[in-house]
């Protein structure tokens, strides 16, 4: 089984690096961003069409490289992250958590028992259909899984510290969209509201030993928000490269 060097990397307080996946599941696209220097990448099923079968398929492209699979289940439900686990995902985003008792139910998904309530499934997917010993391959599930709680409406925020304290629970990932949403003040995400929130949130990050992570639209966002101690960073969503670069250029060809 693959260990997760991206979750070792950001428990020492180093960086990592990625991007957001909405629309393009080319058998490609995993090569491509490891080319490119990412670290992970970070499919949302919450806002696509991807279905379980392709999550599959890609999370079997990425053997082999250097790149760590994560996801955003469609909800949070146990039936959604244990098929994703299952399927090969090294990490979940989990939207909208708000409480520390929705926190521990999503981490007791992600743990075997008697740590959590985890199926047994092996020799399949995740843990590359191959044989070994049980006990060891289910260590490994624990330790490579990331499991991060987006922080992306007023509750969440409220209770960030609480959510942050869950054993299990490794990092808060902000939904600055959605949380301008929910605080009233839809895509004003440089409001003063916003900022106290992140704050809010990287205080609870710093407290209970967990990292930060982000999904920051353009550079200069980015390096602003790792300023401020964000170190999981996805740059930008392959929508918005694509579109971006493109009308760059073309608009620099008209010109």
């Amino acid at each position: 089984m693959r260990s997760n060097p991206v979750k070792k990397a950001l428990q020492r307080g180093e960086n990592a690096f990625g991007t957001m996946i909405f629309e393009l599941t080319s058998p490609g696209l995993p090569a491509i961003l490891a080319s490119a220097g990412a670290d992970f990448a970070l499919y949302d099923m919450e806002h696509s069409g991807f279905d379980l079968d392709e999550m599959k398929r890609q999370f079997s492209y990425m053997r082999g490289l250097d790149l760590i699979p994560i996801v955003r289940p469609p909800g949070k439900q146990y039936q959604f992250v244990s098929r994703l686990l299952d399927l090969g995902a090294m990490g979940l985003m989990m939207p909208m958590v708000e409480s520390a008792e929705e926190a521990r139910d999503i981490v007791s998904w992600t743990r075997y028992p008697p740590k959590g309530q985890r199926g047994a499934m092996f020799g399949g997917a995740h843990d590359d259909y191959a044989g070994g010993d049980i006990a060891e391959k289910m260590r490994i599930a624990e330790d490579r899984t990331i499991v991060l709680a987006m922080i992306e409406t007023e509750r969440g925020v409220a209770n960030v510290d609480e959510i942050m304290a869950v054993d299990g629970i490794d990092g808060a990932h902000l939904g600055q969209f959605d949380l301008s949403l929910s605080l009233g003040i839809p895509g004003q995400t440089d409001s003063p509201r916003i900022n106290e929130a992140i704050d809010a949130m990287l205080a609870a990050c710093q407290r209970h030993g967990k990292f930060a992570a982000c999904m920051a639209p353009t550079v200069e966002i980015a390096r602003a928000w790792m300023d401020r101690g964000f170190t999981m960073v996805s740059y930008s969503y392959d929508i918005g490269l694509l579109a971006n670069g493109l009308a760059d250029g073309i608009n620099t060809l008209k010109g």
